[in-house]
């Protein structure tokens, strides 16, 4: 494997200064036997005091408090990441073959349980229609091959479009519009997959693609399942594929509010507000010390 370099460039632009308050920062990648933080660069270009801490979910939260007024909020996180060791892939050996429906020793089912409630508690019957209209789940014993299926149902059934505003569709919205953003498909296949009784989460961070390589892309999101005996896999609704050593996870949640990369107030009018530029450039380098940007 190699190194990979991120630069995660976001702006936030208002007509007049304005105060800012607390704003928190699910940026650092989540460290494993895959991948270690070489480097992390946090540049915040208005007075801040910063703090970290660990959420429940056990990712790394920065809370930036701010001093005085801007017009502009800049914040650049340029990372170096480790990724030399090998992607974890599991060798096939029966007894790692989860059958479906799920069963879960004493030891995991209370916390595995609370990853199968649906968010979206009005829209799961119309989710489950929708899942037996596409899958005789009878057909599927082995459960990891039933949730690849699922993903890739998710992926042929909705269009990948770019959004703008904030939060996620509704599954009854997306599944209706027949498109959506990369949250908003990981939603859908979160919702299904709880359907289904799968332990789901959503998860956030970043993707190396070609859109990455050129400086056109932004944060990415995903799904992840957990099977027992084997642990999270993740789903990429928007590939139809599973992840792989391209994505790069910075945070997971049981709802997709839990990993929004930035999120923060200001005080004034929202008038005030002009816009955000985001941009996510990635490279990869035999090379901890490969220039990005």
């Amino acid at each position: 494997m190699s190194y990979l370099h991120i630069v995660h460039d976001t702006i936030y632009r208002y007509e007049n200064p304005v105060r800012f308050g607390p704003h928190r920062l699910v940026l650092r990648p989540r460290e494993g036997h895959d991948l270690r933080v070489e480097e992390m660069n946090l540049k915040i270009s208005q007075d801040h005091d910063l703090e970290w801490s660990r959420d429940v979910f056990g990712n790394s939260i920065a809370t930036a408090f701010f001093q005085g007024e801007s017009d502009v909020l800049h914040i650049k996180n340029t990372l170096i990441l480790d990724q030399r060791s090998a992607f974890p892939r599991r060798t096939e050996r029966p007894e790692q073959r989860p059958q479906y429906p799920l069963r879960f020793s004493p030891l995991e089912e209370d916390v595995a349980n609370a990853y199968r409630n649906p968010i979206f508690h009005e829209d799961s019957e119309g989710v489950a229609a929708w899942l037996r209209e596409e899958i005789n789940v009878a057909d599927f014993p082995e459960a990891e091959m039933l949730a690849a299926l699922v993903n890739q149902k998710v992926k042929k059934a909705i269009g990948y479009r770019r959004r703008e505003e904030k939060g996620v569709q509704s599954p009854a919205e997306t599944l209706a519009m027949g498109s959506g953003s990369c949250r908003d498909l990981a939603t859908l296949l979160l919702e299904c997959c709880r359907a289904l009784g799968f332990p789901a989460r959503f998860a956030s961070g970043y993707l190396d693609c070609t859109t990455s390589e050129a400086g056109h892309a932004s944060t990415h999101a995903w799904a992840e399942v957990y099977l027992p005996e084997v642990g999270w896999i993740g789903f990429d609704p928007t590939m139809g594929t599973q992840t792989s050593s391209r994505h790069v996870v910075t945070g997971v949640s049981n709802h997709p509010r839990g990993v929004m990369p930035i999120t923060g107030v200001f005080y004034g009018e929202a008038s005030l507000y002009q816009g955000m530029e985001v941009s996510v450039v990635t490279r990869r380098a035999e090379q901890p010390g490969f220039p990005v940007g």
